[in-house]
């Protein structure tokens, strides 16, 4: 590696070809960053000041020469700043060229529109051939590139490139300066400093430097490290067959202005499909790269199966399915923002484009799964578990029965994970505030197009409260309700009831409920299902709101249904779940007749008693208490029962100090802590710490 000091003008005067690597990410600076640096460069070319430092350009030099005499060198890091300047540079010599061109006389003392394009954006001599450009883009921005270095200004059409954005921003700023100002940018431009790293194809690791380079995560986006990592260590050959088949049109069927954002939440869920366990979105880079070391595939094979997960998600995810059942069920499922479900969504998806899940089923499949987020919000149960119940709920599925295992295990989650039941379901909706909650549209909309074939646009109507939201409500509104009207209009005020859809909702406003009822474009007249029975009452009530809560519940269970199985099938999707290992208690002497029997059975007693969820499973050397996987495993010793608890030592709450970090020590059992039970009277604190196992599954999970 040699690293220099260098003015950027004569970085870029040398005669060289500067190529961005097809594995880098699109030209991405911003308008704000393009602001700052022309203000920079302002400011050096006004003071007297020797430079201005703008970062580092970091490329791989030794064995990438061409046949001529320019060297053509991978940029590794900088391009952000080299295509930035340069899209300046571009921009002044056009201004430069048009001002002349309308004067006859100088604009900028000490250059010229040729001399800025000769100098820092082309090979003079090398015109009429690939190494005419001094700098080369990836794709589409190196088009849009050529497009303005060649003279031609700006894109013809708006464009969402921000090379043709960027160069826009300046070609304007330009136009609106003066000779004066030009010349102290042309000033400020000769000051810029960078450091010229050179790196040794032989010696140093391009990716290790780049990863260092990166560290912060502030300049690339985990989408853009795995894409480095991925294709940087091939050859250019095999570079160029990867990118162009799959990663490119990647990128393309992401969209470029969201690919960052969509490819790091893809990759994500591709990996909870791969391995059963979420990255956190942070930490996505990593994760790959342990499954990519792991996986046994070889590179094009691993592409190839990211491609082909990409295609299916952004059929989903971007709406782009053409199997208009399908793309209904996407498009309610992203209404909700059920994005925790699409890992499942993916396996499923990719299942069904190898002929093993039907098209059917696929749709009513994704319709259990709206069902089962819906359900559990109007039943106020917590979401922070939903993430790992989709990621390992395809582990227990019997493919052969596809949706018959799909629907019973579905029925068969109980506790925090539970599918609520229809009476659960109805009975939370009598009471459920519907209205202050995230797009309040989505079941509005399919409530009241349940059954339809002609479709409503509920983004064309209004949400109106038939008993008004006013606090102070008018007298004839505070007789219909009756003695206790404030705490009707408390209870019952945003609850499904009480709530509707209409187009003349500041028409009706606070009106009394026979005229909302009676005028023109009231309940009466409306065209919305969800307005009949209101055409139908003589008064609005706490009973009336109740009845019409029921009728409404009713039609609910039928849009968010509860999946349906035989009792008889689904018991034989249960009672496997239920058998024990090949060890019983019996097999632990110390606590099957011992002197720690008594004591082990008031520990088992209260460990169970934490959650419905829980089972006991008797292994060969200790038991094990199981949620999602073991929270704390019990060895039976002849004076003790020694527990572990499965988390960090960092995690535990220990104000006795009782805990012992065991993270690197050999034991039997999971988890770093480890805490023994030798007497009835420490049960009550064991216990505490057993419930902070507990509680961390059920947190993350």
């Amino acid at each position: 590696m040699k690293a220099t000091e260098t003015l950027l003008f004569k970085f870029l005067q040398k005669s060289a070809q500067f190529i961005i690597p097809i594995y880098q990410r699109q030209y991405s600076w911003t308008h704000n960053q393009c602001e700052q640096l022309w203000k920079d460069i302002e400011r050096a070319g006004s003071q007297d000041m020797e430079g201005h430092f703008i970062g580092s350009v970091v490329y791989v030099e030794s064995g990438l020469y061409s046949h001529s005499d320019v060297p053509q060198l991978l940029v590794i890091d900088g391009q952000q700043r080299l295509t930035t300047t340069t899209l300046l540079i571009a921009a002044l010599s056009q201004e430069i060229h048009q001002r002349m061109a309308e004067s006859g006389g100088i604009v900028v003392e000490g250059t010229n529109a040729k001399k800025l394009k000769n100098y820092y954006l082309c090979n003079d001599n090398e015109e009429g051939t690939d190494l005419y450009y001094k700098l080369v883009l990836t794709k589409s921005d190196n088009d849009a590139l050529r497009y303005i270095v060649n003279g031609k200004g700006e894109a013809e059409t708006e464009s969402t490139l921000r090379v043709d954005q960027n160069y826009a921003y300046f070609a304007n700023q330009l136009r609106n300066a003066d000779n004066a100002l030009l010349t102290t940018l042309y000033k400020g431009l000769q000051k810029l400093l960078i450091v010229d790293i050179s790196l040794d194809r032989e010696r140093d690791n391009p990716q290790l430097i780049f990863e260092s380079l990166n560290s912060t995560g502030l300049a690339l986006s985990q989408a853009d490290l795995i894409r480095n990592y991925v294709l940087m260590g091939l050859e250019p050959k095999q570079q160029g067959e990867l990118y162009n088949e799959y990663w490119y049109p990647m990128e393309r069927d992401f969209g470029h202005g969201e690919y960052g954002r969509l490819f790091n939440q893809f990759m994500r869920d591709f990996l909870t499909v791969k391995t059963g366990n979420p990255p956190r979105i942070g930490d996505v880079y990593e994760a790959f790269k342990v499954y990519m070391t792991s996986s046994g595939d070889d590179i094009e094979e691993l592409v190839a199966d990211v491609r082909r997960h990409a295609s299916y998600y952004v059929a989903f995810v971007r709406e782009l399915e053409t199997e208009p059942k399908l793309l209904g069920a996407f498009k309610d499922l992203n209404s909700y923002k059920v994005d925790v479900a699409y890992p499942l969504v993916l396996e499923l998806y990719n299942d069904y484009a190898h002929n093993i899940l039907e098209q059917n089923e696929f749709v009513e499949c994704v319709r259990i799964m709206e069902s089962y987020a819906f359900r559990r919000f109007v039943c106020g149960i917590p979401t922070n578990s939903m993430n790992k119940t989709f990621a390992r709920f395809s582990k227990g599925l019997d493919k052969s029965r596809y949706l018959e295992s799909f629907k019973a295990a579905f029925l068969n989650l109980s506790s925090y994970r539970r599918m609520p039941k229809d009476e659960e379901f109805k009975r939370c909706l009598l009471t459920k505030d519907m209205y202050n909650m995230r797009n309040k549209s989505y079941w509005l909309r399919r409530l009241e197009n349940h059954g339809r074939k002609e479709r409503v646009l509920v983004e064309d109507y209004a949400i109106e409260h038939v008993m008004p939201q006013n606090p102070n409500l008018p007298e004839e509104w505070q007789a219909e309700l009756g003695e206790s009207w404030k705490q009707v209009q408390e209870t019952y005020l945003h609850t499904l009831g009480n709530l509707t859809l209409t187009g003349y909702n500041p028409e009706l406003s606070d009106r009394p409920f026979a005229e909302k009822r009676d005028m023109e474009g009231g309940f009466a007249q409306s065209p919305l299902k969800l307005n009949r029975s209101l055409a139908q009452k003589d008064h609005w009530n706490e009973q009336e709101i109740l009845e019409r809560s029921e009728q409404l519940s009713d039609l609910m269970v039928e849009v968010w249904t509860l999946p349906e199985v035989p009792i008889d099938v689904l018991l034989g999707y249960i009672l496997p779940e239920l058998k024990k290992s090949e060890y019983t208690l019996t097999d632990h002497p110390h606590i099957a007749k011992g002197s720690m029997k008594e004591l082990f059975q008031k520990f088992r007693t209260q460990v169970l008693a934490l959650d419905e969820s829980i089972r006991v499973d008797y292994l060969k050397l200790y038991v094990a208490f199981k949620f999602d996987t073991n929270f704390v495993d019990v060895v039976p010793q002849a004076s003790a029962l020694r527990l572990s608890l499965n988390m960090k030592f960092e995690d535990i709450h220990d104000p006795l100090g009782l805990c012992k970090d065991i993270s690197n020590l050999g034991r039997w059992g999971n988890g770093d802590v480890e805490v023994k039970l030798s007497e009835a009277s420490e049960l009550p604190y064991v216990m505490e710490l057993v419930q902070q196992a507990l509680d961390l599954q059920v947190v993350e999970g």
